[in-house]
């Protein structure tokens, strides 16, 4: 799947361990974020690891742990 900068996003599976965007990045534990928490992309790394925001801190994912997070579009009519 396909992302850009500025796209909300929901973690779909836990990963083995997070890893933290920070300028000196460290390995976290896995339970910090839920299955399902959403959160927001903010750049993209070498690799391919997508930084995304959520409330806890900002995280390098695979896209493989994403999911789009469908909006709702506003029909008027």
């Amino acid at each position: 799947m396909d992302f850009a900068i500025g796209d909300r996003v929901r973690l779909a599976a836990q990963p083995p361990y997070l890893k933290s965007a920070d300028p000196l990045p460290m390995l976290r534990p896995p339970d910090l974020l839920a299955v399902g928490e959403i959160g927001t992309i903010t750049g993209l790394r070498p690799g391919g690891y997508w930084v995304v925001l959520f409330d806890r801190g900002s995280f390098l994912l695979d896209p493989p742990f994403l999911a789009k997070v469908e909006t709702e579009t506003n029909l008027t009519g």
